[in-house]
């Protein structure tokens, strides 16, 4: 299977796809750009929303209200007013801390994990609706793609420089994870985990950065299918339409030499395919 280009944005950093399912748009960042992207696959408008400050995940909240996490910590983001309302930092201060990919669980929670290239200092934090954020898992590289099994008895969590997605026993009422162990891990010299999404079905599509493809695996582990992406950073997928059967990917020019930008013209685009199945619509976030 083949993904195809949706819209030439040639995103330095695109991350964080997620389907709005009253505004029947995608919504996604590009980080390093600062800019917050729209787009409605019925007309064709694209809409760029530029900010001052790194964002780096987004959650529905309310009417034209979202929940965010970045540099600056997390964070409530009016779309209307185009103004951000600070929550808090749980590593302000910390040299070059900042957050990285995040999600909202069908309890009403965010969870968001900070990043680094150099050890495993980084945290996925969970925000709760009261708005008191609580580490969940220590010890990690690059915090990245989250999501949850559709009974929610389980969670998936990149950490991209161990090279792994990591599977959890997830207690949905409380919040709480057990039973870490390894869903996938990958070599290392194909391409890491990226950000993540689970169909209907409840299994995992995750973007390989560098690896030139989204991948399919069953909630066992077991290989399923591949989608071929004509970039060799896709950053993260998301379902979306109508129907939650088209699979968005996103992806960035990053680093990514004048040599290997010219074989590649259209990296940091948006892209999509048809997989056959449907993905969930995304919770909102309680707080």
């Amino acid at each position: 299977m083949k993904a195809i280009t949706v819209l030439e944005c040639h995103n330095e950093l695109g991350e964080g796809p997620i389907w709005h399912p009253l505004e029947n748009r995608l919504y996604w960042l590009d980080i390093l750009q600062k800019k917050i992207q729209r787009y409605d696959p019925r007309t064709g408008e694209y809409q760029v929303i530029n900010i001052n400050h790194l964002v780096s995940a987004l959650g529905l909240r309310g009417t034209n209200t979202f929940i965010t996490a970045g540099e600056d910590g997390f964070a409530f983001w009016d779309s209307d007013r185009d103004t951000f309302h600070p929550i808090g930092h749980p590593e302000k201060g910390k040299p070059n801390a900042r957050f990285n990919d995040g999600k909202v669980d069908r309890d009403g929670r965010f969870w968001a994990g900070t990043m680094t290239t150099h050890d495993t200092s980084s945290t996925l934090y969970r925000l709760d609706e009261n708005l008191m954020i609580t580490p969940i898992i220590h010890n990690v590289t690059i915090s990245n793609g989250i999501g949850w099994s559709p009974d929610d008895c389980v969670m998936y969590h990149a950490d991209t420089l161990k090279h792994t997605i990591f599977a959890y026993d997830f207690d949905h009422e409380n919040g709480t994870i057990s039973h870490k162990r390894e869903l996938v891990r990958f070599s290392g010299q194909e391409g890491n985990p990226d950000g993540l999404t689970v169909d209907a079905n409840g299994c995992v599509w995750c973007a390989l950065w560098g690896g030139w493809r989204v991948e399919c695996y069953s909630p066992e582990g077991k290989f399923l299918e591949k989608v071929e992406v004509p970039v060799q950073q896709p950053s993260s997928c998301a379902f979306g339409g109508d129907d939650f059967t088209t699979l968005y990917i996103t992806s960035a020019r990053e680093g990514l030499s004048t040599e290997q930008l010219a074989d590649q013209p259209q990296a940091g685009n948006l892209f999509q395919c048809q997989p056959g199945v449907c993905g969930l619509p995304e919770p909102k976030f309680a707080g």
